[in-house]
């Protein structure tokens, strides 16, 4: 049989001797207001000065329970009354070092929280550790408001959490740099990659008008941008973009193509809505008045829009009793006219309109209305007179 001393001398075997500088991970075993108690597996149990707690987040220090297991470090693994001498925050630092470290060995983006700012960019702050964002690599700095200077678009950020990837590390100079603008680029690659493969064509999906150009309009997906050409924004003939959409407008776009090769996605604005010539014939009828603005002048007559985007085609031969050369000897773009409809064509999508015949018509309605105000009409209720007789 082992006596008591070898039997004490076996329990110490089991306990771990802490290291100055080490980073453990401990047992909370107490709380109060000196401090908090710590099991690390040492002879004595740890404890973590209420100083070393001063500063700390408070939601973290709340979160720590009896029995929670949290990361130390040992300022002094002997102190004069027995206690191993440990610190929650440099020891939450080393940990996040460590972490921060696989981030940045592997090229991975994560987000952070921005606490503060200064002429140069963002701080972000993490459990222990600060990281800076120079404005060069601050992507949304532009995305903020468009009043006010650099130092006044910063501090909107304040409080914000953005992408950020690890481009420069050093921890025995405690130095992180970071970018948003390489995290936005990877993550944008990311999402793009995800959404070439799930999104098909003939899908129905809602985006954010991001750009607009001479040819079209980029619409934001969420990561991954769609072209719109100019000929899918609207049943109406479009010369430009702006005519019909601004950047930020959230709009239902429909899938025409995904060209998983070259990762491009093209939409359509119009298909994504019901076709006005589906029910062209609820709403309109041949003979009808209607008001249109030219769209377009050709050697065979001039498009014009209705109020609803469709467009029909005014045939030059129906501007004018007269023959004119070219329609501009009558009219120009941009002209509002009253116009009759002459011809409907859903199958076909064209639409016949005239110049001349609603100016006929119009001339007769004219002609009614002076009559009817003209004296002694019977519609004002006076008959007109028979003559006297000789």
């Amino acid at each position: 049989m082992e006596t008591m001393g070898e039997y004490l001398d076996s329990q110490d075997q089991n306990f771990q001797s802490p290291r100055r500088g080490e980073v453990v991970t401990g047992t909370v075993v107490s709380k109060s207001k000196d401090g908090i108690l710590v099991d690390i597996g040492s002879k004595s149990e740890g404890i973590i000065p209420d100083s070393d707690l001063a500063g700390l987040d408070p939601d973290y220090l709340e979160s720590i329970q009896i029995g929670n297991e949290i990361p130390v470090y040992v300022v002094r693994p002997d102190s004069p009354d027995g206690a191993v001498v440990l610190s929650l925050r440099r020891g939450a630092a080393e940990k996040e070092w460590q972490t921060l470290g696989d981030l940045f060995k592997n090229g991975e983006i994560f987000e952070g929280k921005v606490i503060g700012r200064n002429k140069g960019g963002l701080i972000v702050g993490f459990e222990g550790v600060r990281g800076f964002v120079p404005l060069s690599q601050i992507a949304s700095l532009s995305q903020a408001s468009t009043n006010g200077t650099v130092e006044d678009r910063l501090e909107e950020m304040v409080g914000k959490t953005i992408w950020l990837k690890i481009i420069e590390m050093n921890r025995r100079q405690n130095r992180l740099i970071l970018s948003e603008r390489l995290a936005l680029h990877n993550w944008r690659r990311q999402q793009k990659e995800r959404l070439v493969h799930e999104i098909e064509a003939g899908q129905i999906i809602r985006g954010k008008v991001s750009s607009l150009c001479d040819f079209g309009a980029f619409v934001d997906l969420g990561g991954a941008d769609g072209l719109v050409p100019l000929s899918e924004l609207s049943w109406g003939r479009v010369k430009h973009p702006k005519e019909v959409l601004q950047v930020g407008d959230e709009v239902e776009t429909y899938v025409l193509n995904v060209d998983q090769d070259t990762k491009r996605i093209a939409l359509s604005l119009r298909r994504a809505q019901p076709s006005p010539w589906d029910s062209i014939n609820d709403r309109y009828q041949v003979g009808q008045l209607v008001s249109a603005t030219v769209t377009k002048l050709t050697k065979f007559g001039a498009f014009a829009r209705l109020s609803d985007g469709l467009e029909g085609l005014v045939h030059i031969s129906e501007l004018e009793d007269r023959r004119i050369g070219h329609p501009k000897e009558v009219i120009k773009e941009g002209d509002d006219l009253t116009l009759k409809i002459i011809s409907i064509d859903p199958q076909r999508q064209r639409l016949g309109l005239s110049l001349k015949q609603a100016q006929e018509v119009l001339g007769r309605w004219q002609g009614m209305m002076e009559t009817v105000v003209s004296p002694g009409n019977p519609s004002t209720g006076d008959a007109v007179p028979e003559p006297e007789p000789e």
